[in-house]
């Protein structure tokens, strides 16, 4: 890889800023200045170093989002603010949230460039659940719960695959739950309520996958992910054999 395509990727600079940094002798490989853009690095066993600072290459990002209502989930919107827009200093080229949350849905977004996770994340066949906190006007009955819990029609070719429900408060007209799915159809939280009487009022996702919301960030921050969460939602080689 060039020099300055190195330092390019990494956001030191465009690629016309990069070079004057290198022909003015502020970048050094393996400890030696080097003032050609050109020259050749082995990013994944060279010690580069840019005034003064080492350089270590990264080329998948992850970030975990709080998103909040308002913004649509979408890299760009001729109309609209979208995710993307509260990620402006977020390193990494062609980042993208993983899946949608509609404009007035809060909570955990995926953000990353790393597309074969992404894929694995939303591909129908893996069923990944997703947790969510649902705030619901109407009466939530015995007989509704075991629908969402064992599919329930929405008007798809196909009821809805078994959802997981707790019920967290209920009165006459009102009650909040916890529904985790393993799918990602169109407006599906808020379809299945309407189709055992009720109506979402406030929607959040919680988790999907391994990944859960840490609380402490507020409405519209983010946060890198760890190396821990990073390593739980890939899958291991076994399991996929």
């Amino acid at each position: 890889m060039r020099l300055d395509k190195f330092l390019c990727d990494m956001q030191l600079g465009t690629r016309s800023q990069v070079k004057d940094l290198i022909k003015k002798g502020q970048v050094s490989v393996n400890d030696t200045l080097v003032r050609k853009p050109d020259f050749q690095v082995d990013a994944a066993r060279d010690h580069i170093a840019c005034m003064g600072k080492s350089i270590v290459y990264q080329s998948l990002y992850y970030y975990m989002l709080h998103k909040p209502a308002g913004v649509v989930t979408a890299t760009r919107d001729n109309h609209e603010s979208t995710v993307m827009s509260l990620l402006p200093d977020a390193s990494g080229k062609h980042l993208a949230p993983v899946g949608r949350l509609d404009k007035d849905t809060e909570g955990l977004l995926l953000i990353t460039n790393d597309g074969e996770l992404a894929h694995n994340l939303l591909s129908p066949s893996r069923h990944v659940a997703k947790t969510y906190y649902v705030e619901c006007t109407g009466t939530l009955s015995a007989d509704a719960v075991s629908l969402l819990e064992n599919g329930v029609e929405i008007g798809d070719e196909t009821p809805t695959r078994p959802a997981q429900v707790k019920v967290l408060t209920q009165s006459a007209d009102f009650y909040t739950i916890e529904l985790t799915i393993t799918e990602g159809r169109f407006h599906q939280v808020k379809r299945m309520v309407q189709a055992v009487g009720g109506s979402v009022t406030y929607l959040k996702r919680l988790s999907m996958g391994t990944l859960s919301l840490d609380e402490t960030l507020s409405k519209g921050s983010y946060r890198a992910l760890t190396e821990q969460e990073i390593m739980a939602l890939k899958p291991s080689k076994s399991s996929e054999l």
